[in-house]
């Protein structure tokens, strides 16, 4: 990978709006921008200025630009950056960029600006994959786990772990240097220590994982029940908007139904699914085949009853259902406007929440016993999420390697195959912060972003 050429893409989103900021990095950035800039000499100005002046084609003025000037390597690539706004019609923007491209410079890649802050020793790997993670939040809380890892909380916490191996890893093989003379300079008493130390924390980093996936990409929750207890209804009212269709007629839906929404920072998505029932209708009997599949691959259950049609044996036999599947559940019943109050009394046992969708009384006590139940809200700040499935990947293989050492210091085995393996637990750590890079690697996680990041 080279980076003396300049390159430029638009860096605000396409398509006509108010302003566009077209960005270039490269050696000839301010030079390229010169050649059709009209307003101060680019090239005798301080770094994080703005000029006002045009851009020119020729003669013809093409627009009336702010241009920001960032003198390497006080930028975001290290490199000279320049950022032009302009008016966000898509005609001058793309004429902008032509311009541009005939002046010397080339368009970038997806994530090359990012790629180049990489290379260029502007940020670790995950920091960068942490900026496309930025980009993408939609929530509180996936922008504060972004946030986190962009900042070099995870990086931090990783490097510290790679110092201390890095010093036993020189130890063991200083003493294969002396292999003839049988002498031990790793304590191994101390390594036995800091890798029973360091297998703590990979297991916390590990183990956050789920907590992560789900903070980045939304809480998947299933609305689950027997056909007509108000799932459709209920998943109206939590959106505010008629997204399902409601029905008298039982086994209206047929087929899932998902729309997300953010409670307190944190993104569900709702799952509206077909009644669960015995049928002989063959595409029903799909739809109730598909809404036990996502049961299954839920992290919280909403289950439904109407206690007007259900008794409470019944409903408490679909509870015990739920518990022998394993996954958090919230119990509801539905219609509590059609219920007398000898009735509720009885479901007392049950521990349930009551509520009535249609006039969506109970909606937001419903809203916050979610909450409570995937316990996503409270996020510590400086807590360590891993929220990428390459960084976890990465991780688990550190630790298998690690226990291979552990078995090396109880075991007799000599200290070349010591070496190997913290070598190995080292390259895993290193492939994570990308300090052990392929350039294979380096393009399927930049070929992600979007163009002008």
């Amino acid at each position: 990978m080279t980076n003396n050429d300049t390159i430029v893409a638009l860096a605000t989103p396409s398509g006509s709006g108010a302003i566009g900021v077209i960005r270039l990095s490269g050696p000839e950035a301010i030079t390229i921008t010169n050649k059709v800039f009209k307003g101060k000499d680019l090239s005798s100005q301080p770094s994080h200025t703005i000029h006002f002046g045009t851009i020119r084609d020729g003669e013809a003025i093409l627009d009336e630009v702010l241009v920001s000037l960032f003198i390497g390597p006080r930028s975001y690539t290290k490199e000279h950056v320049v950022e032009i706004s302009t008016h966000g019609s898509q005609y001058i923007i793309e004429s902008i960029i032509k311009l541009f491209i005939r002046s010397g410079a080339r368009a970038a890649k997806p994530g090359e600006f990012t790629l180049r802050a990489f290379l260029n020793g502007g940020m670790d790997l995950s920091q960068a994959e942490a900026v496309a993670d930025l980009i993408a939040s939609n929530s509180a809380s996936s922008h504060q786990v972004a946030m986190q890892q962009m900042r070099g909380g995870f990086s931090n916490e990783l490097q510290v772990l790679r110092e201390q191996l890095i010093h036993f890893a020189s130890m063991i093989e200083l003493e294969l240097d002396f292999g003839e003379e049988d002498v031990e300079f790793a304590n191994r008493d101390q390594l036995r220590d800091l890798i029973n130390k360091i297998n703590r924390v990979l297991y916390k980093l590990i183990s956050s994982f789920e907590q992560g996936n789900v903070m980045k990409n939304g809480v998947p929750v299933v609305i689950a029940g027997k056909p007509n207890v108000g799932k459709s209804t209920l998943l109206n009212a939590l959106l505010n908007e008629e997204r399902a269709i409601v029905s008298e007629i039982a086994g209206t839906t047929r087929d899932t139904i998902e729309d997300e929404m953010s409670i307190k920072g944190v993104v569900f998505r709702f799952i509206d699914t077909a009644g669960i029932r015995e049928t002989a209708d063959i595409i029903e009997a799909k739809g109730v085949e598909r809404t036990r599949e996502k049961m299954r691959q839920a992290k919280l259950i909403m289950y439904l009853f109407d206690p007007v049609v259900q008794q409470v044996d019944e409903m408490r036999a679909q509870l015990e259902e739920l518990e022998i599947l394993g996954i958090p559940y919230v119990g509801i019943v539905n219609k509590k406007d059609l219920l007398d109050e000898s009735l509720i009394q009885s479901l007392d046992t049950l521990h349930l929440n009551f509520i009535s969708a249609r006039e969506k009384e109970g909606i937001e006590e419903l809203k916050n016993e979610i909450l409570r139940k995937v316990n996503l809200h409270k996020i510590n700040n400086d807590d360590v999420i891993v929220s990428n499935i390459r960084h976890v990947e990465a991780l688990q293989k550190t630790e298998e390697a690690l226990v291979r050492v552990l078995y090396g210091l109880d075991n007799p085995v000599t200290s070349d195959f010591l070496a190997m393996d913290i070598k190995q637990s080292l390259y895993y750590l290193g492939e994570i912060t990308g300090s052990v890079t392929t350039d294979d690697l380096l393009d399927n996680i930049f070929s992600k972003f979007c163009i002008g990041k």
